[in-house]
């Protein structure tokens, strides 16, 4: 269930449908309780409040009036605004950082109040009746009518600051980091040193003899990518029926129909229900999150590097600047126990492997590309092989420090190739010796 709600959650925080239409929906019925009230009031009290709106019927309406076309213009306005914002974002960083862009409170707070605002002066408008007979004019709901627009004025202020600023690098890059290191923190929360855990080579041997000739897959009934997998529910099923179930594919990975899923074992446990049973237990999509994806936020920064070398922008303090914030993410993982791929059921008998993204695929991800891609700018190699020695400095597991270590040979092999002179290649070195310093320090 959390698994799910996690899932469906993140879908509705990234339309920009679901904010605005709880706002909207309290505007009406904030409408409703406001003409309620003033039908209960004395409409002379009313008028000698002094802090009411006390004009007649007519007054009402052309205030109301005004109130809601001027609303769902600037709506308008405000929407082909978002819509600029988000191509130019798309072009400069990547269509995959709209995500963020959609995710962007303010704006659906700004959107949600101008349609408030709107739908609540229509509300109020169709009660007002102006014949003298059976006259009623709703003075504290004209009141509030008039209190939404002043408040929608201060939200266009803060929303045309709020859209430059939004798409500055620096900005987006340092949102996109606080939802990576966020995620780390969700995805791998044991600090160093909470214990042993199995690794994926320790796996080989708790598993059955007969395992590998014996297991059944499970195939994939649609294809997309795997979202979230709910781990809880897979190793309730396993200790029950008493299998042992191995992940093949993760979040992140797309899996076509028919596609493995998992194998199970003994083969002879599995039927259509229980097969239908551990697909329940994926959720799928048309695109990535990083809700169980860690590999999906760090390509996030790792694309908006890649797009700034590249010759049509050629922006390498952009690529820097992610250089940086990855760096932190190297560090923060580094410090933190790589969960284990093995779930043990009550009796510590083994019922689920899972497919967890360990230090060395951390690292892959976060370096290899931008390494490959600006391996020709020197400033670009020079800072990644200093972010690569602060990283170092931090890292307490040997095998850790031997990934990372890696990664410099490769950036310092290709920065060499690349480089057009013996000062950048001198360069290279000195910042090289750095990394090594670091890893033996660390040792």
């Amino acid at each position: 269930m959390k698994t799910f709600l996690s899932t469906l959650w993140e879908r509705l925080r990234s339309s920009y449908w679901f904010l605005p239409s709880i706002i909207t929906v309290l505007a009406a019925g904030l409408s409703f309780l406001t003409v309620h009230i003033d039908t209960q009031i004395n409409a002379k009290w009313a008028r000698t409040a002094g802090w009411i709106w006390a004009g007649g019927p007519e007054g009402a309406r052309n205030v109301l009036a005004t109130i809601a076309g001027s609303t769902i213009t600037v709506a308008g306005v405000v929407f082909s605004i978002t819509i600029v914002a988000l191509t130019l974002a798309s072009s400069q960083f990547g269509p995959r950082l709209l995500r963020n862009f959609m995710n962007d409170r303010s704006t659906q707070i700004v959107l949600g109040v101008f349609v408030a605002t709107f739908l609540y002066s229509l509300l109020v408008l169709r009660t007002i009746r102006g014949t003298d007979a059976n006259s009623f004019v709703p003075f504290l709901s004209v009141t509030c009518g008039l209190l939404f627009a002043v408040a929608s004025v201060g939200f266009l202020i803060f929303f045309i600051h709020h859209v430059p600023t939004s798409i500055l690098a620096e900005n987006l890059i340092g949102r996109v980091a606080q939802e990576l290191q966020s995620r780390i923190e969700s995805l791998y929360p044991d600090s160093l040193g909470a214990g042993p855990r199995e690794k994926k080579t320790d796996v080989a041997t708790q598993l059955p003899r007969a395992f590998e000739s014996d297991a059944l897959a499970v195939p994939s009934e649609v294809s997309g990518f795997i979202q979230a997998i709910n781990h809880e529910r897979l190793l309730d099923l396993a200790t029950r029926e008493g299998m042992i179930i191995r992940l093949c594919r993760r979040p992140g990975d797309f899996a076509a129909k028919d596609a493995a899923l998992a194998v199970a074992w003994p083969a002879d446990k599995l039927n259509e229900h229980r097969l239908a049973q551990i697909n329940d237990c994926y959720f799928f999509g048309w695109h990535r999150t990083p809700t169980q994806d860690i590999e999906y936020a760090i390509d996030q920064l790792v694309e908006v590097a890649v797009r700034a070398l590249s010759p049509g922008i050629n922006d390498p303090f952009t690529a820097m600047s992610c250089l940086e914030w990855l760096g932190v993410a190297l560090i923060q993982v580094g410090k933190r126990q790589i969960p284990s791929v093995c779930h043990y059921d009550e009796e510590s008998h083994l019922r689920l492997i899972s497919d967890v993204t360990d230090y060395a695929g951390i690292a892959a991800s976060a370096l290899n590309q931008i390494r490959q891609y600006g391996c020709d700018s020197i400033a670009v190699v020079t800072r990644m092989l200093d972010v690569i020695a602060r990283v170092a400095a931090e890292l307490t597991r040997p095998e850790d420090r031997a990934v990372i270590q890696g990664h410099a040979d490769a950036v310092r092999e290709d920065g060499l190739a690349g480089a057009k002179n013996d000062r950048d290649k001198h360069d290279i070195e000195l910042a090289y010796d750095r990394v090594l310093a670091a890893v033996r320090r660390s040792s």
